[in-house]
């Protein structure tokens, strides 16, 4: 067994599922304070997340990861158990393998291979990780990016060990990711019988005009590689059940994915001005699930570039594409980022699994960028 595949098999039989660590920073903590990296633990809530910093004056680079997971769903469903790592024809099962344990494991092999072949390395390398990228993301890199920005943290480049493959290891590399505002709006009536409708008011009749407009709006025609900002309704509730009863309330949720064209606030201010034209009653909470980031063209997206393409045969696809990822939390403070990590095609879902070979090629792949960005 390799060091990275051993890692990642203790990483995966710790259950960690979303907000819980299940100790694996501890372990790895321990791991990078015998390579001589500064630990610090900060625990908020439920979450764990985990700053290590090797080096000293000059640029950072920071590797970004979760030790959290996803429920594994039922468990008679796998074909092995989701907590017991299994290898079945070169490929290594069980949850969290593709997203992201296995990338962990890799940051953690390709820092200790560093800082041993460089102790005296220019600028800083450091390894942050959290155990609430697949929950609510309150307590996790949103509150310790908080922190930095209180202490003056400085943060020059990021990689996300998110999985960003598709087919092949290292033939996309994320640039950049679309923000997510999340509404869940209220909308009030007068509940009533539906064969008096002149003594009652419908808020599904009301709200339909503007949800309408809402949904049919063309916001911007996108922006460099990403996409149009899209608006989506996922959710309308309302009535008692009954046939015969006007509802007096109406709850519906929507999302918007955005692009840089837009902030959070200017999405907000653009759809209430909506329903208060349609003269709705209502109330609407709003949740900022993140900004978008985009990585201009510069020396980290050539680094990578470069090596992605020794390792894939081909250059790699740019892309913003996807959902959204804790660098939204980490670019607003100055960082470039970028997503490089394994194939995605089995994240979340039942027999969730990485190929060995791609697995054991992560950690040199880290180290190649690690080595391009603070000794080139």
């Amino acid at each position: 067994m390799s060091d990275v595949l051993d890692l990642t098999r203790d990483l995966i039989a710790r259950a960690s599922v979303t907000p819980y660590d299940g100790d694996c920073q501890a372990m790895l903590g321990q791991r990078l304070l015998a390579a001589d990296f500064r630990c610090e633990h900060m625990h908020f809530g439920d979450v764990d997340n985990l700053w290590a910093v090797h080096g000293g004056e000059g640029p950072t680079l920071v590797l970004l990861g979760h030790t959290d997971v996803v429920p594994p769903g039922p468990r008679e469903a796998w074909a092995s158990d989701p907590f017991r790592p299994e290898i079945r024809d070169g490929v290594l099962y069980g949850r969290g393998a593709a997203d992201m344990k296995g990338s962990v494991a890799a940051f953690v092999i390709a820092l200790e291979r560093f800082v041993a072949k460089h102790p005296d390395h220019p600028g800083r390398v450091a390894l942050l990780l959290t155990s609430d990228e697949e929950g609510d993301a309150v307590d996790g890199v949103r509150r310790v990016a908080e922190v930095f920005r209180q202490r003056g943290e400085r943060l020059d480049w990021c990689i996300t060990g998110e999985p960003s493959s598709m087919t092949k290891l290292g033939d996309l590399l994320r640039v950049g990711r679309r923000g997510t505002l999340s509404a869940t709006l209220t909308v009030r009536g007068v509940q009533g019988h539906v064969a008096y409708p002149d003594k009652a008011r419908n808020p599904i009749h009301q709200a339909m005009p503007a949800l309408s407009e809402l949904a049919a709006r063309r916001w911007d025609e996108g922006y460099e590689t990403f996409p149009p900002t899209s608006l989506q309704i996922s959710n309308i509730h309302a009535g008692t059940g009954a046939n015969n009863v006007i509802p007096g309330e109406l709850e519906v949720l929507f999302n918007l994915r955005f692009n840089p064209s837009w902030s959070a606030a200017r999405l907000e201010q653009e759809c209430e001005a909506v329903l208060q034209g349609h003269g709705l009653e209502y109330s609407v909470r709003w949740h900022r699930g993140g900004e978008p980031f985009y990585t201009p063209e510069g020396p980290l997206r050539a680094a990578a570039r470069e090596v992605l393409g020794q390792y894939c045969g081909a250059a790699p696809e740019e892309s913003t594409g996807g959902g959204t990822s804790d660098a939204r939390f980490i670019a607003p403070l100055g960082a470039q980022c970028i997503e490089i990590g394994p194939v995605n095609a089995s994240i979340h879902k039942v027999d969730e699994h990485v190929s060995v070979a791609d697995l054991e090629a992560l950690p040199d792949l880290y180290q190649a960028l690690i080595e391009r960005m603070l000794l080139s």
